[in-house]
């Protein structure tokens, strides 16, 4: 807590991108609030501009663009929580058991990750895509970029854990009969807490990256909102052809208020736990 409190006195980077979460988290809690189904479609008057009535203006499909992106907003962040949070525990897991155990078990281990780390991400997901289309649910393409977006970020909390096994405290752990799993768990995490943050925002923009082009191409549903899926059925209307540019236009602007809300809590919290990135600004 004091650490959040310190980055955001003391920080502008980290105040701005919260103040840009807090825009988009504001959106999604409106979400709950819609008057009216968010799958539904002409429950409005089309091709309204932006006004005093509809903020954000109507679409040709009939929506209030507002709730279509407070709906597409929660959508797309859902997806790229669960895909954070079961990467983050994959990561977690192999860096700090692979750091910890060191040896065989470690080059094992690691071959494994980057073998996993050289696979196109892309090319493997539109052809499971391809494959089980009928099947392909939005858990399941979470789950399945989870399984491929883990390997970067587990090098980086094993090259903690790697300088942790050796520690004083650590050594007097293993004396005291405690377990490897409470002294991986309770001893070393805390220390990689910071790294897992860092990392999870990284994550969290490669994973609504990665929903938001796969749904603007049509490969996912389409039916169910998202900020890649208004895209799609802008484009799909030609919307900029007839003139309905805030149909574009509203989701791209939001979308790159996420990015650069997660960007700058990123690189701001990355500054506040490596001392050369603190330096390196002073210098400037």
């Amino acid at each position: 807590m004091k650490i959040l409190i310190d980055l955001l006195r003391y920080n502008r980077e980290f105040l701005v991108g919260a103040i840009f979460l807090a825009v988009i988290l504001a959106l999604v809690v409106a979400s709950f609030f819609a008057p009216y189904d968010e799958m539904m479609t002409y429950v409005v008057i089309p091709d309204m501009p932006p006004s005093a009535e509809y903020w954000l203006g109507t679409n040709s499909r009939g929506q209030d663009l507002f709730w279509q992106l407070a709906a597409s907003m929660r959508n797309t962040l859902m997806f790229g929580v669960v895909v954070a949070l079961v990467s983050r525990v994959i990561a977690i897991t192999v860096g700090l058991v692979s750091g910890y155990l060191g040896g065989r078990v470690d080059q094992v281990i690691m071959a494994i990750n980057d073998t996993l780390n050289a696979l196109p991400n892309i090319p493997i997901l539109l052809l499971l895509v391809f494959v089980l289309r009928d099947q392909m649910s939005w858990p399941i393409l979470a789950v399945t970029a989870a399984l491929l977006g883990w390997q970067h970020d587990s090098r980086l909390i094993r090259s903690v854990a790697l300088s942790l096994r050796n520690r004083e405290f650590t050594r007097q752990a293993v004396f005291s009969g405690m377990r490897t799993g409470k002294i991986l768990f309770r001893e070393h995490l805390p220390y990689v807490m910071p790294i897992v943050f860092y990392t999870t925002m990284n994550n969290l923009i490669w994973a609504i990256g990665l929903e938001v082009t796969l749904s603007i191409l049509g490969f996912s549903d389409i039916n169910r909102p998202t900020i890649g899926g208004m895209i799609y059925w802008a484009n799909a209307h030609s919307a900029m052809v007839a003139g309905i540019w805030w149909w574009i236009a509203v989701p791209m602007v939001f979308v790159v208020i996420l990015f650069l809300g997660l960007f700058m809590l990123a690189m701001s919290v990355n500054e506040y736990i490596d001392p050369r990135s603190r330096l390196a600004r002073m210098g400037a």
